[in-house]
């Protein structure tokens, strides 16, 4: 940036202290010190916006990359497929397919191969309850998270100082508080 030695910045508080006054130089200090730092600040949030640019250009660039294995990956599963349907049309009694026509599958057939004739697995749905049920109750207690809900009133008087029955004269009844 600016190299200022000891000996300029002395010429400069000098010829401050001459121009403006020892009254007011405090105050423009201070200004020009705040003017610095928002100054600072600024350049500081265009550098890390730059970087932030550079860095999703980088994103960019090692997604496209991705996809595009990906878009190989398949269209060499496809032509796996289609070569190891064209394979095993004559095995089993089956007959050749047309294109986009799905395989029939016997499910006594699937069964002896050891395959399993089953519907593809869905993730069930989370359900808050259900995490909180899991979570053990000495695990709770442990780390102090409330196992019961209790209402506010029903803690403030579970929480309420018991009254004072101390004995201080001849009256059995209880001091109030």
């Amino acid at each position: 940036m600016l190299d200022f030695g000891i000996s300029e910045l002395a010429l400069i508080a000098v010829v401050a202290l001459v121009v403006i006054g020892p009254e007011k130089l405090p105050r423009v200090a201070r200004t020009v010190g705040a003017l610095l730092g928002k100054a600072q600040r600024y350049v500081a949030d265009v550098k890390a916006e730059v970087n932030r640019s550079m860095d999703l250009d980088e994103l960019k660039k090692m997604k496209e990359s991705v996809e595009g294995a990906a878009r190989e990956v398949q269209s060499g599963v496809g032509s796996f497929e289609k070569d190891w349907m064209d394979a095993t049309a004559g095995l089993e009694g089956n007959e050749p397919l047309e294109p986009g026509e799905a395989p029939r599958v016997d499910p006594s057939a699937a069964y002896s191969l050891g395959h399993s004739v089953y519907p593809p697995f869905q993730r069930p749905k989370k359900s808050f309850r259900l995490k909180q049920q899991s979570v053990p109750k000495w695990y709770k207690a442990r780390t102090g998270q409330r196992s019961f809900v209790q209402s506010g009133a029903a803690r403030v008087a579970r929480h309420r100082p018991k009254p004072y029955s101390g004995s201080t004269g001849s009256s059995s009844t209880a001091r109030p508080l």
